[in-house]
């Protein structure tokens, strides 16, 4: 590797640089606040876990993303985190044991071996909200409020939401006697809407031709609130299994729609993010100019069972490099601050500990130094009038 080569990063790995740390910092702060407000609460899992650990429940359809590496000390396999869901559920199974539903909100650094969509990063800053214990629909319109809120918060607007239900097509499969490579080579299909193979596919099965007609539907179920209506008509001979996973993606989108009034929702049967784990409703927020969605989540029961602790689960996740990118606020100057000379004058010394205290930003001059007061990020300086130390505005 030549000289000039020693300061690149791996692809879709990156850096954060002063002022965007800063930012990226502040908008931490700001959205574990906002979910505190909401009741949940903060934990923060290990970066690095055994990998019966990490790749369980959720985690199984992880294995490709995680890297992994042998424990010098144990000689056991490891991986490091590639989503932080498992870790959060191992913690409100094995640690918690409250009977109560649970609130849990986390941040932190994941690694991936390759990207998550397009153009996005393979070492996300994750964030996400996790609600345990309670398995209505009034849990999962919590979280997907949460996560309108947290968007909101970062100033993101016009979100659009997209919301499906696995358990409609698992439901569909099930009937239809599926093998598991079937499933996943029609779950693919289905991902990428291609109606043409998906007719050709389901033409050679040896299937009901009413269920094929069914799941060939999925593909084509996407809109407004009407879809409700149109999937319960195509719909009204599948098990009882889809036409209760349909009642239940009614009953939250009737709740959504009242407490969401202003936000566009798009229902999607074909929505299948997170199919492997998830049990239950699943939803994607996107905003215009972005390609990828900022935020996703869903229900996900009995994630805990793995653990040792079938609980009900919902939440979400988002990646704060994401949204602090979106926000529009990447750009903005830095804080102000005050300047200082580079002079061992107590009177100096002791103004300089007082305006620290109350929360400014002081940068002391060192001696010989180059660049003044604004060439180090201040709009102030501290000069000496008539033997006294004042704080005045840089000219």
């Amino acid at each position: 590797m030549s000289d000039s080569d020693r300061w690149l990063l791996p692809e879709g790995i990156e850096e954060v640089l002063p002022g965007q740390a800063e930012r990226l910092e502040s908008l931490r702060r700001r959205l574990l606040d906002l979910f505190q407000c909401w009741g949940y609460e903060l934990v923060v899992p290990p970066l690095i876990e055994y990998l019966e650990s990490l790749l369980t429940g959720s985690g199984n359809d992880l294995g490709l993303q995680t890297f992994k590496l042998i424990d010098q000390l144990s000689g056991r396999m490891m991986g490091v985190r590639a989503d932080m869901t498992p870790q959060v559920a191992r913690i409100e199974a094995n640690h918690l044991q409250r009977q109560e539903p649970v609130r849990l909100c986390y941040m932190g650094t994941v690694l991936r071996t390759d990207s998550d969509g397009f153009a996005s990063s393979r070492s996300p800053m994750q964030l996400g909200a996790e609600l345990y214990g309670h398995a209505g629909v009034e849990a999962d319109v919590e979280v997907l409020c949460l996560m309108l809120e947290m968007l909101d918060s970062v100033g993101l607007s016009d979100v659009h939401l997209d919301i499906g239900h696995v358990g409609i097509y698992r439901g569909l499969a099930r009937s239809a006697r599926l093998t598991a490579a079937q499933e996943s080579e029609f779950f693919d299909l289905l991902q990428r809407k291609a109606r043409p193979e998906i007719e050709t596919y389901l033409g050679a099965l040896d299937i009901d031709a009413e269920l094929r007609g069914m799941l060939a539907a999925i593909a084509t179920l996407n809109g407004g609130s009407e879809v409700l209506d149109i999937a319960a008509e195509v719909l009204r001979s599948a098990g009882q299994e889809v036409l209760d996973a349909l009642a239940n993606l009614r009953q939250i989108a009737d709740a959504a729609a009242q407490r969401l009034p202003d936000t566009p929702l798009y229902y999607d049967l074909a929505e299948l993010r997170g199919y492997h784990y998830k049990t239950g409703v699943v939803f994607a927020a996107f905003v215009p100019g972005c390609g990828q969605e900022v935020a996703r989540g869903g229900r996900y029961d009995d994630i805990g069972a793995v653990f040792g602790r079938a609980r009900p689960a919902t939440g979400f996740g988002a990646d704060l490099k994401l949204l602090m990118r979106l926000s529009g606020k990447e750009h903005e100057d830095l804080p102000s601050g005050v300047f200082a000379p580079a002079e061992d004058d107590q009177m100096l010394l002791q103004l300089i500990a007082a305006l620290r205290r109350q929360g400014e930003r002081v940068v002391q001059a060192l001696p010989g130094q180059r660049g003044g007061a604004v060439a180090m990020g201040c709009d102030r300086q501290l000069n000496q009038v008539d033997g006294e130390w004042r704080v005045e505005t840089v000219r």
